[in-house]
């Protein structure tokens, strides 16, 4: 599991980014006093005490303050997953007496009328994306959302962000995303997180004072992949690229296609030779293939320059025991093989 994946399954326990920070340091010492590991974490020693308080509480820590420092010792791994599924394990009987089994929500529309719940639903769609997000927004409004922006790259999610009304880029938005193109032209505002939610607004709902415009959020898994289609389609390929992402550290396992996609191509371009694991089915037969081989071509439109006939053309071109096949994401039809996990390593 890479450091952003860990990170990721350590919020869901309710741990803050600084209590990920704090954790993770400790586990590295073992056992330390608490300026150490504020040192190391980049917090304060009171913030480390009020921190090792709450993970002793949950089982993940064990503090000391019988001597002079206090030391702070992490439990092992092994007995805090037990004392999780323990915990777990004890809450089912009463959940289960309170649950009460409904039928899944039919697909959700709102209608927001106001700019400032827009920005807010923007903040939680990219708060909540998990694998991949696509952004557009004008500069006057990038600020709102940086911090969520940054958490979003932290933790791996492939993040295209497309800044409009503006001709020059701004100062470090390279961290902002994956991939970044800036437009002098303004457009609408387009979010969608993970293929499943989204908000369309006019641009003048995020820029004008007054204006009778509406904007339209969504959760819907069929409307998810022709908003990006509009975004990647329409408005990507007008922007000007300012900022492309280092590559991923390898091996490197996904279940999202695109993101292998800008991957492969960075990592191609850097002539490092790329072997994969593809798993998934061959799209003429549905028959399940799981296929080792070097990838010997990138399509794509994401990063410039493209090589890609149409905007949203991703796929890879493999060199399996010197047959060669093309592979595409959810949905493959004119590829080979329709992947749904792909695990790139440098080829030996």
């Amino acid at each position: 599991m890479d450091d952003a994946t860990l990170r990721a399954h350590l919020r869901r326990f309710g741990f803050s980014e600084k209590e990920v920070d704090t954790y993770l340091t400790l586990l590295a010492h073992g056992e330390a006093k608490a300026s150490t590991i504020a040192d190391v974490a980049g917090v304060s020693k009171r913030y480390v005490y009020s921190v090792s308080e709450a993970l002793a509480d949950r089982g993940f820590v064990e503090v000391n303050d019988h001597v002079v420092p206090t030391r702070i010792r992490a439990r092992s791994p092994e007995a805090v997953v037990e004392q999780l599924v323990t915990d777990a394990e004890a809450i089912k009987p009463a959940l289960e007496n309170r649950y009460t089994r409904t039928e899944p929500a039919a697909d959700q529309f709102e209608v927001v009328k106001s700019r400032e719940t827009v920005l807010k639903r923007i903040k939680g769609i990219i708060s909540d994306s998990t694998a991949e997000l696509t952004l557009s927004l004008p500069i006057g409004r990038l600020s709102v959302v940086e911090d969520e922006l940054q958490a979003a790259v932290d933790r791996g999610v492939l993040v295209t962000l497309l800044i409009t009304e503006t001709d020059e880029p701004p100062a470090d938005c390279g961290w902002l995303a994956s991939i970044t193109r800036i437009w002098s032209e303004p457009m609408p505002a387009m979010v969608t997180a993970d293929d499943r939610v989204g908000l369309v607004a006019p641009a003048e709902m995020l820029t004008s004072t007054h204006t009778d415009t509406q904007a339209i959020v969504f959760a819907h898994p069929q409307l998810g992949p022709v908003i990006d289609g509009s975004f990647f389609g329409n408005y990507w390929p007008v922007g000007t690229e300012v900022a492309v992402a280092e590559p991923a550290d390898l091996p490197l396992t996904e279940t999202n296609f695109r993101s292998i996609v800008v991957e492969a191509t960075l990592r191609c371009r850097k002539d490092t030779p790329l072997a994969a694991r593809i798993e998934g089915r061959w799209t003429d037969t549905s028959e399940a293939v799981d296929i080792n081989c070097r990838i010997v071509g990138v399509t794509q439109g994401l990063i410039e320059p493209t090589n890609s006939q149409f905007p949203i053309e991703a796929s890879l071109t493999i060199d399996a025991d010197g047959e060669t096949y093309t592979v595409g994401g959810e949905g493959a039809f004119i590829e080979d093989i329709e992947a749904e996990r792909v695990t790139l390593s440098e080829a030996a």
